[in-house]
């Protein structure tokens, strides 16, 4: 077989370069003829884990659902959720009370659900009632009549201790005066006090006598004195007593109410009963309040504040939930994950009490299903720590994170934790999936179980009949216009394109979503009821324009000769390879030069972007393998005395993967074998050690990034792109270059093997080894065996050059 025969036979056929989808056996015009619903299109298995994950109850199996973004597993997630919370129990109402004894550690109530918001507005309203009731109590003629007796009493006891007293004074003849400054006793004779003159003119007996008997009043009166404090604190100690009766009948009267309306939750009864003896106890704040507050007319807010020792903090409300609860945070700071205690600034300083305590995700999620972002989760300070922390001990323990990490002394509030029974979701990538796994050890034990969304599926008459109906689906959940049977085949066409595989369908729902909302719109432009295939090409066509800047300039580099590519002759050790630029969404691909040089040497291949640091370590690894093909191939026998280099030119970034290494070892060969390489071919594919060409990543658009500068400098028939025949299923070419094809303008060829390379690329045949292992003369084989063999009897002679004297006489 001559080359010609040998090239045809490697070509691509046209109908391999594009897997066209044919959607003529389902027998509908637009999707408005689809009905039938279809969800979770392709993603078996991770449904599968999904629905595990969910009905296993055991402590532990919590779910880590993988994916890439765009493929819907947050809406997957939450839509089976939703669906299985319907039939469980609604979880309790959590609220936080006052602890009476110790206000600085709130005390968790529990309650059935929509209990919590009933208690709490029950006590605004007790506390209301009775503001108005224990003032307008204490303004009571029985209640004044009975203070006023009591301090009659009073006044009666102490008149008559004084009375007594004086009366036996003047028995003594002693006089007892009160003056501003208190009492004064003097002696006195026939009803008139004596002055010190008098009283110094009596007998010293008579003096004696009247000091002593003063001095014995002097005592009584003391201790009458002493008397009155006492008599009026039994005098106190009544009114309270009295005070206390009323406001606890008055109270009595409330309350009771209230505890009937929850008799059947022993904890709010004991609750209300606390709260009862409190209010007894602090009736007399309750009745200055209360006027104040008559005077002042009603204010809600201040009773609040006053008062807020008696409210009911309601963390979690359930009373309109239906079922288990499904929360997603999409903000998963520590705060709101655990919960925060607030403050109020009042004249300079921070407070708080058990009424700033705030609920957080977990609170909200509890005795349900939390759904949280892996990679917000792990990026929040302290928050993957906490969760972790939560999930493990069973409960929310609420702390402030300066208390959690000690930089703060001050007192704060120390709120009793609430049992936890919740189930968490995280949604994130694999690798944050497998770096977990791998670095922390406690997420294998929390979170037991995996659901690992596929990125495509696979491609044949029965997916496409299913991909059709999904995507009537997303049009009518999305309200866009119906789309015509040929707008969904190239709506699949271009599904297929996403993922590099004409036999594969992406599954990616966003980006799916987008296509079909930007479709509608050109159609809406077109005055169009329908989406066409023209729309969907569009929106193609749009999305490559937007974001083609930088694909345009490097083209023109090339097109202006900056960038050095040639697409005719021929060049000895030059070869034209292919890559790929990845610009966030947008990929392409364009040429660059590899170059190779090889003279005797040490046998070292040297890879010139590995030595400037430019090189990734897969693209080392494909040089490396190349030298080994070398090596094995060619001098199995003697030392490979060869020193060579190789590069991509006019490449100033780093360059990663090895789809180049067969270019560069043809660059390579080329060079030993001295024989010129067709500029007018690109290359792009991976060898092994033993010269076997394998598959690549991204081949349509190296294609289409080759042809694009040949076609700019017009076409000659001769140009072509050499890939790998493995990924000949993957080709989903664009029209211009199918065109091109179907000319015979452009070929593509499909190899397995280097040597099927070297022959397409230069004009001699390859040649196979005898029996002896020799290769026919003037073959690719021969000459480059040739050129190995001249190095190493070279270096033989420079490593020992009398020996090599002594042999040439």
């Amino acid at each position: 077989m001559n080359k010609s025969e040998n090239s045809e036979e490697l070509a691509v056929a046209i109908s391999q370069l594009y897997n066209a989808c044919d959607l003529s056996g389902l027998a509908f015009a637009t999707t408005a003829e689809l009905h039938e619903t279809i969800e979770h299109l392709g993603q078996s298995r991770a449904m599968e884990a999904l629905k595990f994950g969910i009905g296993i109850k055991h402590e532990g199996y919590n779910l880590y659902v993988m994916g890439s973004t765009g493929l819907g597993k947050h809406q997957t997630v939450n839509k089976l959720l939703e669906k299985e919370s319907v039939s469980a129990t609604t979880p309790s109402d959590w609220c936080y009370i006052n602890n009476f004894e110790a206000y600085q550690k709130p005390q968790v109530l529990q309650l059935p659900p929509g209990k919590g918001r009933k208690l709490q507005q029950d006590m605004e309203h007790l506390i209301e009632d009775i503001l108005i009731a224990i003032p307008t109590a204490f303004q009571g003629d029985e209640y004044r009549a009975q203070i006023q007796k009591i301090h009659e009493e009073l006044k009666e006891r102490e008149a008559h201790a004084f009375t007594e007293l004086d009366e036996k004074a003047s028995s003594r003849e002693v006089a007892m005066l009160r003056t501003p400054s208190g009492y004064t006793l003097g002696p006195e004779r026939n009803g008139q006090i004596l002055s010190p003159d008098e009283f110094n003119a009596l007998p010293e007996s008579e003096r004696a006598e009247i000091t002593r008997v003063i001095e014995e009043i002097e005592v009584d009166l003391k201790q009458v004195m002493r008397m009155i404090p006492i008599w009026q604190k039994e005098s106190r100690e009544k009114v309270k007593k009295v005070n206390r009766e009323l406001s606890k009948l008055t109270v009595d009267q409330f309350v009771g109410e209230l505890n009937g309306a929850f008799k059947e939750l022993p904890e709010v009864v004991e609750f209300v009963e606390r709260v009862k003896l409190d209010i007894i106890d602090s009736a007399e704040e309750f009745r200055k309040f209360g006027e104040e507050k008559s005077a002042k007319g009603n204010n809600h807010a201040m009773i609040s504040s006053v008062f807020s020792r008696y409210q009911v903090n309601v963390l979690v409300d359930n009373s309109e939930t239906e079922g288990a609860p499904v929360i997603y945070e999409d903000n998963p700071t520590y705060q709101n994950l655990v919960g925060h205690i607030d403050h109020v600034a009042q004249y300079g300083t921070l407070l708080t009490d058990f009424s700033l305590i705030k609920s957080g995700a977990m609170h909200r999620a509890n005795g349900g299903y939390l759904i949280l972002d892996a990679r917000k989760l792990l990026l929040s300070p302290f928050s993957w720590e906490g969760l972790k922390r939560a999930i493990h001990g069973r409960e929310i323990r609420i702390e402030s994170l300066e208390r959690l990490l000690s930089l703060a002394s001050t007192t704060s509030l120390q709120p009793e934790p609430i049992p936890l029974d919740l189930k968490v979701v995280l949604t994130g990538n694999r690798l944050l999936y497998y770096l977990l796994k791998q670095y922390d050890p406690e997420f294998g034990q929390l979170f037991k179980v995996a659901a690992d969304f596929e990125e495509d599926m696979q491609r044949d008459d029965e997916s496409m009949q299913l991909y059709a109906q999904m995507i009537a689906n997303l049009q009518r959940e999305n309200e866009l216009a119906v789309v015509e049977r040929a707008g969904v085949a190239r709506i699949i066409e271009h599904c297929a394109r996403m993922v590099d595989d004409g036999e594969k369908i992406s599954l990616h729902m966003g980006g799916l979503v987008d296509l079909l909302r930007e479709a509608d719109y050109w159609a809406k432009e077109a005055a169009r009821e329908a989406i066409t295939a023209d729309d969907v090409q569009q929106v193609i066509d749009s999305r490559r324009l937007r974001l083609a800047r930088i694909h345009e300039r490097v083209t023109e580099q090339v097109l202006r000769g900056i960038q050095m590519i040639d697409t005719t002759g021929e060049k000895v050790a030059q070869v034209n390879g292919l890559s790929v630029i990845q610009l966030g969404e947008y990929t392409f691909g364009h040429p660059i030069r590899i170059t190779a040089t090889a003279r005797l040497g040490s046998g070292k291949v040297i890879d010139i972007e590995r030595e400037v640091e430019l090189g990734g370590s897969i693209h080392s690894k494909g040089v490396m393998i190349l030298s080994a093909y070398l090596a094995n191939h060619y001098a199995k026998e003697q030392p490979m005395a060869l020193s060579a280099t190789l590069v991509f030119e006019q490449s100033y970034g780093v360059v990663e993967g090895d789809s180049a290494s067969a270019a560069e070892l043809c660059a390579l060969l080329s060079a030993l074998a001295e024989l010129p390489i067709k500029q007018n071919m690109a290359v792009t594919g991976s060898v092994n050690q033993h010269g076997e060409i394998q598959a690549i990543g991204g081949v349509n658009e190296k294609i289409e990034g080759f042809f694009e500068i040949c076609n700019a400098r017009k076409l000659t028939g001769e140009q072509g792109v050499i890939i790998p025949r493995t990924n000949i299923s993957h080709l989903m070419l664009n029209a211009d270059v199918r065109d091109a094809v179907e000319r015979g303008a452009f070929t593509i060829y499909a190899v397995d093997s280097i040597d099927q390379v070297l022959e397409l690329l230069i004009e001699r045949e390859v040649g196979e080894a005898n029996k002896r292992g020799n290769y026919p003369a003037r073959t690719i084989n021969y000459l480059i065996r040739h050129r190995l063999q001249k190095f190493s009897r070279l270096h033989k002679s420079f490593s020992n050059p009398e020996k090599d004297e002594n042999h040439k006489d």
